[in-house]
Parts: C-alpha cells; sequence; structure tokens
C-alpha cells in the first residue's frame, strides 16, 4: 500500500482556527478533513493571517506501512530532495523576515485549517464613474490592524476635540510690500480697461538683438521647458508697441486660478477647458509661482535656489498677452472685441494649500502660524480674480496621491502603515498647537509619510475666504465632473462669463477621455485596506461636516460616495 505525506502551507485567519487535522504516513485513526485542502492530507500553516506564497507542495512516497525510522532510510535521490525542498521553504521564510516586513512572521501549531476571506471592493480610478471591476488575488485583511483601530480611534477622538476653526488676522497692505518690494514694483495698481484681463504696457529696454527670456528662470533650470521659450522668442518681436521712440510690451497676469486640489481632476478640468476659444492658459501647466518658485523652490529638499522673479512669471502669459496686443491695435472693432474676450487663467494645484515656505523666509509668529499666505499676496493685486477649487472625496484623494507619489513598496499594508504615523504625528502637533499652525507647519509637513493635510480642505477654504469674497469661487466635486463632464462645464463657462461652443467644439471638449488618469500598475495594487478607509473618514469627517456647512451643500461631506 502507497500512501503520501502532503505539506502545504495554507495562510489562515486567526479567528477560523477551530479543528485540528493530522497528516501522517498512514490512515489516520480519526480522520478530519480540512475544508481547504478538499479532502487531501496537508500539513496546514498560518503567518498571522497575512497572504504569502511560500511553498507549493513537498511531496514524499513511503512504501506499505513503514515506519517514520524507515523513512530516514530513503534512496539517497529521494532524501536529496526532501532536504533540498526544506532548504527552499526556509530560506523564502527567512527572506521574508528580513525583506522588513512589519508583521512578526508567526508559525503556530501546523494543524489548524480555515478559508480566505477575500475583499470584493472595486479598484478606483481617477475618473470615479469608472465602474469596471478589477480583479485582484484575494486578500486576507490584517488582522492586527483591525485590532489597532480601537487605539487609533482614541487619537483621532484627540485630535477631534482640539479642532478649532478661528478666523486669522490679516495682514497690513504695507506689511504686505515690505515681504515683497521688487513685485510691488513691478505690478501696476491700475490695469487696462478694456481688457478682460488684468494686462498693462511695460517699457521693454532691450535692444533688438537681446534674448527676452535669457535670465528667466524657468528655462534655466528645467531643459523641458526650452521648446516653450523658443516659441515665445520668435513671437516676441512682432508684438512690441512703439511710442516716443521707445518700446512697450503687454503684460497680463491670470483673469482666474484654478487653485487646487492635487489628484482631484485638476488635470482634466485643464484640457478640457483650454479647448475653449477664449481662455489662453500660461505657457506651462503648473508653474506653481506662488507658492514654490518664488521662493526659489523646485523641490523642497533639495533646497533653496535662486528665487524665480516676478518677471519670469510674467513670461508665461506673453503668447496670451500678443494676441490681446493684437485685438487693442485692431483696426476692426470685431477683430477688438473677439482678441479683448480672452481670458487668462492658470491651473497651479499647489496655489490653495502650499505655504511651506514661509518658514524660510517670514518672521515666527508667537503662536506658531504664518503671518502671511499666499491668497494676501493675489488679492493685493487681484482684489477680484476669481478661482476655481476641484475636490473630491479627501479619503480617495490620499490614496490616489499615495499611488502617484510612492516610488517602491506601495500596497495597502504599506498606505495603510504610513497613515497611522501621519494620523500620530498630527495629533502629536495638536497637543501644542492650534489647527491652522499645524496644518501650515512645514517641519510636520514634511515629517509625514502621507499628504494627509492636503485634504482638509475646509481649513484652507476658510482662510482664502478672508481675503475673497464667496462669490468669486467656483467650488466643483471630481465624483459630479466624472458623473456629467458636460453640466461641469456649462457650470465652469457661467461662472466665467464665456461664450457659447459650437456643437464640434463642445462634444470634443466634453467626449475626450479622462485626463491623467490612474496608472495600470496602480490599479492592480487593489483598493485601500477597509479599515484605513474607517480611519480616514473618521479623520476627515469634522472637517468635510465644517466645508459642507461653508458651502450649504452636503455633498461635501462624502457621506456617500
Amino acid at each position: 500500500m502507497r500512501h503520501c505525506i502532503n505539506c502545504c502551507i495554507q495562510l489562515l485567519p486567526n479567528n477560523e482556527h477551530k479543528q485540528q487535522v493530522g497528516c501522517g504516513g498512514g490512515p489516520l485513526h480519526s480522520h478530519l478533513e480540512c475544508p481547504a485542502c478538499k479532502g487531501e492530507n496537508k500539513i496546514v500553516l498560518r503567518v498571522d493571517g497575512k497572504q504569502m506564497n511560500l511553498l507549493a507542495v513537498l511531496e514524499v512516497r513511503a512504501e506499505g506501512n513503514e515506519s517514520w525510522g524507515r523513512f530516514l532510510r530513503f534512496k539517497k535521490g529521494k532524501r536529496c530532495s526532501l532536504v533540498f525542498g526544506l532548504m527552499i521553504m526556509t530560506l523564502v521564510m527567512a527572506s521574508y523576515i528580513l525583506s522588513g516586513a512589519h508583521q512578526e512572521l508567526l508559525i503556530s501549531s501546523p494543524f489548524h485549517y480555515g478559508a480566505f476571506p477575500s475583499n470584493p471592493s472595486l479598484m478606483d480610478g481617477e475618473n470615479p464613474s469608472d465602474t469596471k471591476e478589477h480583479h485582484h488575488q484575494p486578500s486576507v485583511n490584517n488582522i492586527s490592524y483591525v485590532k489597532d483601530y480601537p487605539s487609533i480611534k482614541l487619537i483621532i477622538n484627540s485630535i477631534t476635540a482640539r479642532i478649532e476653526f478661528t478666523t486669522r488676522q490679516l495682514p497690513d497692505i504695507e506689511d504686505l510690500k515690505k515681504q515683497e518690494v521688487h513685485m510691488f514694483s513691478v505690478i501696476p495698481n491700475k490695469f487696462l480697461p478694456n481688457s478682460k484681463s488684468p494686462c498693462w504696457y511695460e517699457e521693454f529696454t532691450g535692444r533688438n538683438t537681446t534674448d527676452p527670456y535669457l535670465t528667466n528662470s524657468y528655462v534655466l533650470y528645467s531643459k523641458r521647458f526650452r521648446s516653450t521659450f523658443d516659441a515665445l522668442r520668435k513671437a516676441f518681436w512682432g508684438h512690441l508697441s512703439h511710442a516716443s521712440g521707445k518700446h512697450f510690451r503687454l503684460r497680463c497676469l491670470p483673469r482666474f486660478y484654478i487653485i487646487g486640489q492635487p489628484k482631484c481632476g485638476t488635470t482634466d478640468l485643464y484640457d478640457r477647458l483650454r479647448l475653449h476659444p477664449e481662455v489662453k492658459f500660461s505657457a506651462i501647466k503648473e508653474p506653481h509661482w506662488w507658492t514654490r518658485k518664488r521662493f526659489g523652490i523646485v523641490r523642497l529638499r533639495d533646497g533653496l535656489r535662486d528665487r524665480y522673479p516676478v518677471e519670469d512669471y510674467l513670461d508665461l502669459f506673453d503668447l496670451a498677452a500678443h494676441q490681446i496686443h493684437q485685438g487693442l491695435q485692431a483696426s476692426s472693432a470685431e477683430e477688438q472685441s473677439r482678441m479683448t474676450r480672452i481670458i487668462i487663467g492658470e491651473a497651479s494645484a499647489s496655489t490653495m494649500w502650499d505655504n511651506n515656505a514661509w518658514t524660510f523666509f517670514y518672521d515666527n509668529s508667537t503662536d506658531g502660524e504664518p503671518p502671511f499666505l499666499t491668497q494676501d499676496f493675489i488679492h493685493a493685486f487681484q482684489p477680484d480674480a476669481k478661482l476655481i477649487v476641484m475636490l473630491r472625496d479627501p479619503v480617495e484623494r490620499l490614496y490616489s496621491d499615495y499611488l502617484y507619489f510612492a516610488s517602491s513598496n506601495k500596497s495597502a499594508d504599506d498606505f495603510h502603515e504610513k497613515v497611522t504615523e501621519a494620523v500620530q504625528l498630527f495629533e502629536n502637533c495638536m497637543l501644542d498647537y492650534s489647527l491652522r499652525a499645524c496644518v501650515y507647519n512645514n517641519t510636520l509637513n514634511n515629517a509625514m509619510p502621507v499628504r494627509l493635510q492636503v485634504g482638509l480642505y475646509a481649513v484652507y477654504l476658510l482662510d482664502w475666504l478672508t481675503v475673497f469674497n464667496k462669490e468669486q469661487f467656483l467650488v466643483l466635486r471630481l465624483e459630479d465632473h466624472a458623473s456629467n463632464v458636460k453640466y461641469t462645464m456649462h457650470r465652469v463657462f457661467q461662472f466665467l462669463n464665456l461664450g457659447p461652443l459650437g456643437e464640434k467644439q463642445e462634444t470634443l471638449m466634453t467626449k475626450s477621455p479622462a485626463s491623467n488618469a490612474r496608472r495600470p500598475e496602480d490599479r492592480n495594487l487593489g483598493p485601500m485596506w477597509p479599515v484605513t478607509q474607517k480611519i480616514l473618514q473618521d479623520f476627515y469627517g469634522p472637517f468635510n461636516a465644517r466645508l459642507a456647512q461653508v458651502l450649504a451643500d452636503e455633498a461635501f461631506a462624502w457621506k456617500k460616495t
């Protein structure tokens, strides 16, 4: 009679080990079948309820009713096969431990059984209307994460108890001028009355052999912008105005800003909106000048470079300025009307929230809050600017942000650990400082492994509303945009006072695929753990509720997304 000994590793959740199943060389006296083994005798191992594909099957055949002692006297080839298989299993298990996994490898009694639970959640893309099912390998929820939830919930409760939405003290205009003397010397107080965009004429003192963009920092520090500036050079000399022996160039600022937030569909909105013939954006999609480049920040971790002067930023709107200038100089009323209807936009998704540079350039306040914010300076020059904000469920925004920016070791486990670490760091700050001080704390923001603070929409919006009127904002939800692009774009047209589009133009704008959708390799990673989602919902809940209250729209509470 021939019997087989099958040894396989099964990963079983801790709470499902009710019985023991034996494996042996002969018939079992009290035979219990493991449901996961489908009737086969197997040694079942578990690894803390976490899926690991360590080893397939080790099979050894014995003769008749020989004892385990005689088993050791197998032929040399079969003994070598068994030893080799055991060595592989040992090496793989050791590799798992040494690979930096955070969960302890536990191998309890090898005679438990259970079933694999699976996570039925679907993977959400950048576009929430994408309801295609994504198939993933079944995963076992990490029981330790679920057990940790009560302690994380206590931390979130501690944060919630300290949330206070206070009104910030606005700086005086003279204090703003002291901080940005050069900027205030370049941008005038008044703009041309017959242009929808804020424009003015500035004397150009260079000669006709002078490269007007020779010292532009965007060109100097980034090769990918050089072709853009080559086009600007070709168009520059034909769009100067001449008077009294002097040369003048038209300078313009944006009429509207898409100010945020990252991973909320701003790129898709930008790509569709720029198809409108009356809309002209900056030569670079996201200049990040107000928040970063004017401070000399390219990547904060790389330190500070020379500050980009305001002239470098204004250069980015030269192509739009050329068309407006052409309309201002046109002889026909029709041409003038067509060109002066042009409206300039800018779409840096950092404008709403990123004030990390303030600690390097402004004197620290006694309470740790920044004395100046980006919106203070924009308002000083453009008190009637229009501001568009695109938001999404902050829970999904954070996961999308993580998948987009993380470079390696991306997984639901890694995301969960980074989220819990970030929540704890945020609480540590809240124990000693105000909500605003923690949100704008550069040290904290750099320490957090995920950008938890970017989803605190209510804090940022309330600070913007201290200087701009509510009517100057159009706040959209990505979820609504994805489900009805045409309706969203019509709202934007109305907000910006844009003319209607022809049928073909509108079809092109509304039917084109979504921009900047989630990458296939990120989709394949699967959704976040349900317990991670619950932690983030608890954390963002009070902020979402306040946002919904400010906007008088419960959809911004994201109770059902």
